[in-house]
């Protein structure tokens, strides 16, 4: 690192010595170590005469607040400190040293070590004669990397150990003579600035140069050349960042290196590439995801030392950097604010390695090997009494992080809300709209002990028991896109409606597919799904129950292409009767989108009216964490003439008969607040009318448990279950049922949600 500002440090070498200067940082002190030890006599042979350490560097580095520590390899104690100071000479081709004395205080091998420290990090950490492990200072933690060079009994007592050539890898140092000439000048034999690797017309740029404070490159689409450390290496690149960095929590130190293939490199290699830095965008533009600013298929990647300390990680938590807790962007892009923009912030650590200190599941592991939890085992934040995180007015939750697997040999273990995930460490990507951390190791999962619920509503001689489930696309045709029987799926959801719901008297169903599934092959009729259900049903110690569905014209609807989903019931005719046929309401409203089906039932001569809805899909919406700033909320409008045709379809009954037993029901695909601002309009309030002609039971009812779905993390209500006045007098209770949404293991990606009214 400079010690003065980087880019005022590069201008004057540009002014000065820049090409001697880009040469000479190929063979001779890498980069990631802008200076470096050169040069070491401790007292071998038991003298204590001309003890001193010498470090070289880029000419103009300034080592004020630079420190050399010394410690001793029999226990790891740090013994002795030196603060560094002046500036270090132009003495060949753009470097020079500085030589630092030790009067009788360096101790010799046994093994010992010396770690060179910028800034508070360390730069280096050498041993001789053996490795260790530091205990306290600087270097507390650190294993030491060997020179590999040992004295003898016949090593002169004169000798230092040196750099020569263009060597300054450890294993690079040698016993030579050190004359006047070599503490504070290079070493005998000693070359700066030989190799010809670099194009005289490439700048040298640091790693944070390329990064820039900012969402792209300031050096975008330019041919630059820089080094790093190796931190991570994945199936078809690698991430390398600069060990020492600018200090600016603005910008990232790392950086991405695709490479199509499995790379040859190693994590701690320091390596060097010259490439044009690009900006690429995961998915194309059409996604509205941000881009990565990395280097793509370099031509040549040198291996210029290995063994390396890998850089420190940021922490993020209480111990570290604290991401923002209320705000993903409010300026569109127009200031780069990582303090309070979540966006900025992880754009900030962008290909850098971080720990999340003591994480904890906010979410399941899902089919992508995803976790998405809290730093600081999720302290400070409002959790939820199931330890989920609820969706707000006021905030999209922007200190959530995704861990994610790619970089593990193995799966992502599977995880459930709460659990605990200790500290997990890796480099920060981005992908599929959402920052992520690729964890490193597996993390070891601590179970918080969460387990699926069992409502306590059962039906009884005058209560009746109405429900409503997305089934998540079921059908049972094997062969298509899916495999759900023989995956368990049939099964599963079976069992949560008999052991779980309790067998609801009524259950409205949502998603439910033609019997070829994602076939398009014309099959429009589901028939065999229904059927495949109830037996699962009965299978699982539960009644027959009746099926009732008008099936879409084929590819009319929406949802999967060939899988023409549908709303349509369950019921127990032992415990109710269908009154007529189910109706199939038309509207243009619903034009491409599920159409509600209306149904009455007759409970000991009481009515009951349900409409069951699927509102359209926010297929559209960009990426929390995308280039549109608010995201926008995709199938608003449609929505809301949705939610409009059935407030009037449900004033319509009961400006026929006001105390109508009604129940308004389904996945209507929107939280019960606007989060665009200002809104176009608020889809809960469209359907429930002003005055109320609706009342929803989830809000009233179940406090900080009403939710049924989770995404990415966030916990929030797709799922509804209103009722008309008359209903809501004779005391009805509710209950979210949380089966599925905090578990890994999943029937579907909907809890179902469950009433027991009074009607009788």
């Amino acid at each position: 690192m400079f010690a003065t500002s980087s880019k005022t440090q590069l201008g004057w070498l540009r002014r000065s010595a820049l090409y001697a200067f880009l040469l000479s940082l190929v063979a001779g002190p890498s980069l990631g170590q802008t200076a470096f030890i050169n040069e070491i006599h401790y007292d071998n042979i038991g003298k204590d005469t001309g003890e001193a350490i010498e470090v070289a560097g880029p000419a103009g580095t300034d080592l004020s607040g630079w420190v050399l520590a010394l410690y001793n390899g029999r226990n790891g104690a740090l013994y002795r400190t030196k603060s560094l100071s002046g500036i270090i000479p132009d003495q060949a081709n753009g470097f020079g040293t500085i030589s630092f004395s030790f009067p009788k205080s360096i101790q010799n091998g046994a093994p010992d070590g010396i770690a060179l420290v910028a800034n508070g990090k360390v730069v280096q950490f050498l041993s001789y004669e053996g490795t260790f492990t530091a205990v306290g200072g600087p270097a507390d933690g650190m294993t030491s990397t060997d020179i590999r060079v040992a004295e003898s009994g016949s090593t002169p007592v004169e000798f230092s150990l040196q750099l020569k050539g263009t060597g300054t890898a450890p294993g690079d140092f040698f016993w030579s003579i050190p004359t006047q000439s070599s503490f504070g000048a290079p070493n005998a034999d000693q070359v700066f600035g030989t190799d010809a690797a670099i194009d005289d017309n490439t700048p040298l740029l640091r790693i944070y140069e390329i990064q820039g404070a900012s969402h792209t490159s300031p050096h975008k689409d330019e041919q630059v050349s820089t080094r790093g450390i190796v931190t991570a290496v994945a199936r078809n690149g690698f991430y390398f960042q600069d060990p020492i960095g600018d200090g600016d929590e603005r910008t990232s130190d790392g950086m991405f290196v695709y490479t199509k293939s499995v790379p040859k490199v190693s994590i701690g290699d320091e390596v060097q590439m010259t490439d044009t830095v690009i900006e690429y965008i995961p998915g194309s533009a059409a996604t509205n995801n941000l881009s990565i600013t990395e280097f793509s298929q370099p031509d040549r990647i040198q291996t210029v030392s290995t063994g390396n300390p890998i850089p420190a990680p940021v922490v993020l938590g209480a111990a570290g950097r604290q991401p923002p807790t209320k705000i993903i962007d409010n300026d569109n892009f127009a200031i780069f604010d990582p303090e309070e923009d979540g966006i900025d912030f992880y754009e900030s650590l962008e290909g850098m390695l971080v720990e999340v200190q003591d994480a904890v599941a906010i979410s399941p592991t899902n089919r992508f090997g995803e976790i998405v939890v809290l730093a600081d085992a999720g302290a400070g934040q409002q959790l939820n009494s199931r330890g989920g995180l609820n969706l707000t007015p006021h905030t999209l939750h922007p200190q959530r992080i995704q861990l994610d697997d790619s970089l593990l040999p193995g799966p992502m273990p599977a995880a459930q809300v709460g659990d605990a995930l200790g500290h997990v460490r890796g480099p920060v990507s981005y992908r599929f709209g959402n920052f992520e951390v690729l964890v490193l190791t597996e993390p070891v999962v601590a179970s918080a002990g969460l387990v699926p619920e069992t409502t306590a509503l059962v039906g009884t001689a005058t209560h009746l028991t109405v429900g409503s489930f997305n089934a998540f696309n079921l059908d049972p045709n094997d062969d298509d896109e899916s495999a759900d029987i023989a995956d368990g799926q049939f099964a599963a959801i079976a069992d949560q409606i008999v052991h779980r719901l309790r067998a609801p008297d009524v259950l409205a169903l949502q998603e439910m597919q033609d019997n070829s599934g994602a076939a398009n092959d014309g099959t429009t009729s589901a028939d065999q799904t229904a059927q495949t259900l109830i037996a699962a049903i009965a299978a699982a110690g539960g009644p027959r129950y009746e099926y009732a569905d008008v099936a879409p014209p084929d590819g009319a609807d929406g949802g999967q292409p060939g899988g023409n989903i549908r709303v349509a019931y369950l019921y127990q005719p032992a415990r109710v009767a269908l009154i007529g046929a189910v109706e199939r309401i038309e509207d243009d409203a619903f034009r491409n989108s599920r159409k509600p089906l209306k149904a009455a039932f007759d409970f000991k001569g009481t009515k009951l009216t349900v409409i069951n809805n699927h509102f359209s899909s926010k297929f559209g919406s960009p990426p929390l964490f995308g280039r549109i700033q608010p995201p926008t909320n995709g199938g608003l409008v449609q929505r809301l003439a949705q939610a409009a045709f059935i407030h009037d379809l449900v004033a319509d009954l009961l400006a026929a008969d006001s105390n109508a037993n009604i129940v308004v029901l389904g996945d209507l695909n929107e939280c019960p607040f606007p989060l665009v601002q200002p809104p176009p309009g608020n889809v809960l309030q469209t359907l429930v009318g002003t005055p109320p002609i609706l009342f929803n039971l989830g809000d009233a009812m179940d406090g900080d448990l009403a939710y049924s779905y989770n995404f990415q993390g966030i916990s929030q209500q797709l799922d509804y279950l209103l009722v008309s006045a008359a209903l809501l007098a004779l005391q009805p209770e509710f209950d979210h049922v949380h089966v599925n949404t905090e578990f890994p293991n999943q029937a579907s990606d909907h809890d179902p949600i469950l009433a027991r009214l009074l009607l009788y």
